[in-house]
């Protein structure tokens, strides 16, 4: 039967042969052993590291492409080139990357956490699931030739939502300081002036946004717009995991090759993307909206938007996040399952690290 893990670890059984000379600790240096440390513990956490390196790659590869999203759901332009044009005649290259520091920080962290606690939920989900129904849903979904079933989709869909859930906590303040960033030269065109609550906002960094927010709003200042949030990233994480894993493992069958070939990894990445924000765009236009509302007014005079499903306002700047998600999901998840298989094939002398243990 097929491992539930596409890569299997033993964490204790020796990666060097048995016939091969093993040096004692007083033989080999300090640095050997620190390297070899380093890789046991990279190959225990090799999700939150392939996760987080990946991270970082896809963010700011993609990052003008969110920049202009977020500029197109709160103020309107006539098409996608003309935010493109308006925003590099007032603030030129630099207004494309404005405020990506934040995302850097919180969207690696929120990633990291996010996919821990997913790995995590869907063997939790796994084993309810077997013990119900004698199936686990990872060892099909981890089988050649075998494909989607009820169980698989509803083991990655409820995992996902578990970590979009959880995380929104975390990701929210942090959001929240980059779309105030990304507006804060629109909020300035458009604004009457003397609105001090603006003006608070205006060429101010992660942090220093996040004490006006405080002082303006109190600390739950920094939460505006989290139930917006919580809806959004609990469908859309569920909806974009269990589009992720189908796909790819459709796709993989379909060429004969394993669920972690890398054509497979590509394309399944783009669609889970493509697939979840079809899904929750108005969600996300809401909060977008409702948080530029908090960034403009005073708290008794913020207007909460409704969530409309079918109002093309709603979908303002669908397309370039489409194509953005698109392009940062398939970095992402390329680099990812390359950079998981990678960590996979170090070879750990776990003697040696037992050894110098025991000895110290």
């Amino acid at each position: 039967m097929p491992e539930r893990d596409p890569y299997p670890l033993d964490p204790t059984s020796p990666t060097t042969p048995a016939s091969q000379p093993r040096a004692t600790p007083l033989q080999v240096s300090a640095w050997t052993l620190r390297s070899e440390q380093a890789k046991k513990w990279t190959k225990r956490y090799r999700t939150e590291v392939a996760a987080s390196s990946s991270s970082i790659l896809s963010t700011f590869a993609a990052y003008p492409l969110d920049s202009v999203k977020t500029r197109m759901q709160v103020y309107k332009f006539r098409n996608f080139p003309d935010c493109v044009r308006h925003t590099y005649r007032t603030e030129g290259v630099h207004g494309f990357w404005r405020g990506v520091w934040s995302p850097l920080l919180s969207i690696t962290l929120v990633r990291t956490v996010s996919f821990s606690i997913y790995q995590r939920a869907k063997y939790t989900y796994d084993d309810w699931i077997h013990k119900a129904t004698g199936k686990s849903p990872l060892v099909i979904a981890n089988t050649q030739g075998a494909y989607p079933t009820l169980s698989t989709i509803t083991c990655f869909g409820a995992a996902g939502a578990t970590a979009g859930a959880t995380i929104t906590a975390i990701a929210c303040p942090f959001e929240l300081t980059k779309l105030s960033a990304q507006i804060a030269i629109l909020n300035a065109e458009k604004a009457v002036k003397g609105n001090t609550v603006i003006e608070s906002y205006q060429q101010q960094g992660t942090f220093r946004t996040a004490r006006a927010l405080i002082r303006n709003r109190g600390l739950a200042g920094l939460y505006c717009g989290f139930y917006y949030h919580l809806l959004r990233d609990s469908i859309g994480t569920g909806v974009y995991f269990m589009t992720y894993e189908s796909c790819k493992q459709l796709l993989a069958n379909a060429r004969g090759n394993s669920p972690t070939s890398p054509q497979a990894v590509v394309v399944a990445g783009g669609l889970c993307g493509l697939v979840s924000w079809a899904c929750i765009y108005p969600i996300d236009s809401a909060k977008s909206i409702y948080q530029r509302n908090c960034l403009t007014s005073h708290p008794g005079d913020t207007i909460t938007p409704k969530i409309q499903f079918f109002n093309p306002r709603m979908y303002r700047g669908l397309g370039v996040s489409m194509g953005r998600s698109c392009v940062v999901n398939a970095i992402f998840f390329s680099a990812f399952e390359a950079i998981k298989k990678r960590i996979n094939h170090f070879e750990v002398d776990e003697q040696l690290i037992k050894a110098a243990s025991a000895s110290s």
